[in-house]
């Protein structure tokens, strides 16, 4: 299929299922945490309806539509450019059936979607609250990284709102907004069930922190083994080898 690419746009392989998706390399390109967080929630029941908050270039949700039997995924992104080239990967990968995507800011969400409507949420946040960290000069990188059109709360909030009772929430984060992030999902009445945290290696801090709620749940939180990115000799460990399917 012939899809235009615009200045500074590629096309990468995702080496699964013959996945693709568009990237522009002097915008924001995805990470490790959104193919993290696609195998995280890749368990889902069959038929279930998702939403992925902020869902930038599409990532997690076309990795979803290839891991999982789900039904439909819904992604809801604030930036015109980002979404336009969301929506060309989904035409790319001949997924129009499954996977939709909003240009909207997750604040409106309300208005557009029903609640209590979805089986599943995914979501990759901005990390750093407004005004704080490195602030890059590009646009699209500071608002993917900083919380300027929506704050954690937010992304929370929202999620309660869509989720059915007993809807499952999976989110990636730092480990340093841990707190905050488990505050805010018992607030809106989303119980922490499992918490994963991502080293880069074994000498290191975690970079990362995979979460599962429950909309609902009683409380009971499992912490599974630590994941770690790569081995002392740099070269990636046997499990994210197998999440890349190298």
């Amino acid at each position: 299929m012939d899809i235009e690419l615009k200045e500074n746009e590629v096309i990468d392989d995702l080496e699964f299922k013959n996945l693709k998706i568009i990237q522009n390399k002097k915008g924001f390109c995805f990470g490790i945490d959104s193919i993290l967080l696609s195998d995280f929630a890749k368990n889902l029941k069959e038929d279930v309806r998702v939403a992925d908050l902020g869902t930038g270039t599409g990532i997690i949700s076309i990795l979803l539509c290839g891991k999982t039997k789900l039904k439909e995924i819904i992604g809801i992104e604030v930036q015109k450019e980002v979404y336009e080239m969301a929506q060309r990967s989904l035409v790319l990968n001949n997924l129009e059936d499954k996977f939709k995507i909003l240009n909207h800011n997750i604040l409106d969400v309300n208005k557009i979607l029903d609640k209590n409507s979805f089986d599943v949420i995914v979501t990759n946040p901005p990390y750093k609250k407004k005004n704080t960290g490195l602030i890059n000069s590009n646009e699209k990188k500071i608002i993917s990284r900083h919380e300027i059109t929506a704050t954690l709360e937010d992304f929370i909030r929202v999620s309660k709102d869509l989720l059915k009772d007993k809807g499952e929430f999976y989110m990636v984060h730092r480990p340093e907004r841990l707190v905050d992030i488990l505050d805010l999902m018992r607030r809106y009445k989303i119980e922490p069930k499992v918490l994963r945290f991502v080293f880069s290696s074994i000498h290191k801090e975690p970079k990362l922190v995979l979460i599962k709620g429950v909309k609902f749940a009683k409380p009971f939180l499992t912490v599974q083994e630590n994941l770690y990115i790569y081995k002392e000799n740099g070269e990636y460990t046997e499990e994210i080898k197998k999440i890349y399917n190298k």
